[in-house]
């Protein structure tokens, strides 16, 4: 069965670590849909290359969706300004729907107050972050706690997408 998956980013997103997945997640049958601000937002990549937003934060529900996906890169940190964001990746948590975040961004992850006790891996620079948060943070290159799959870098991807697409199953 097909799944509906939201990429939740902004401006100087690592390009590779929302085109890789969501690569993954088509070929598999999924459909995913690019979030930011606004619809039609040109997303400058950190590497310079631009995407274009399918729709605004203000009109979407995590409801709509079956999955999350929170590429790195430094959109997880700008993210973080506007609070709807973090509503928004709550929500998933809440639901318990799959939630994918990769390099830094399990770092936005903190924004929903839910990461106490989870286990879970990020870019080593936000770590501490994360354990102040009161994750239980693991240096491995995937780790899945329930419905939450992390992994560190872009080397990392091939384990990330095959967790994730195990869990959109």
């Amino acid at each position: 069965m097909s799944k509906r998956i939201a990429v939740l980013v902004t401006d100087m997103v690592e390009e590779i670590e929302l085109t890789d997945p969501v690569k993954a997640y088509e070929e598999a049958g999924h459909t995913a849909e690019i979030i930011s601000d606004e619809a039609g937002k040109l997303i400058k990549g950190k590497n310079g290359h631009e995407l274009k937003a399918d729709k605004g934060i203000d009109e979407v529900n995590a409801s709509d969706y079956d999955a999350l996906l929170v590429p790195g890169g430094f959109s997880p940190d700008l993210l973080r300004i506007n609070p709807k964001n973090g509503a928004f990746a709550k929500a998933f948590m809440e639901a318990e729907k799959p939630v994918f975040a990769i390099c830094h961004g399990p770092q936005f992850l903190v924004e929903t107050d839910l990461l106490k006790g989870k286990e879970l891996t990020s870019f080593i620079s936000v770590r501490k972050d994360l354990e102040n948060a009161g994750a239980i943070v693991r240096d491995e290159e995937v780790v899945v706690d329930g419905n939450l799959v992390t992994s560190r870098t872009p080397a990392d991807l091939p384990a990330f997408n095959r967790e994730s697409l195990k869990l959109l199953k």
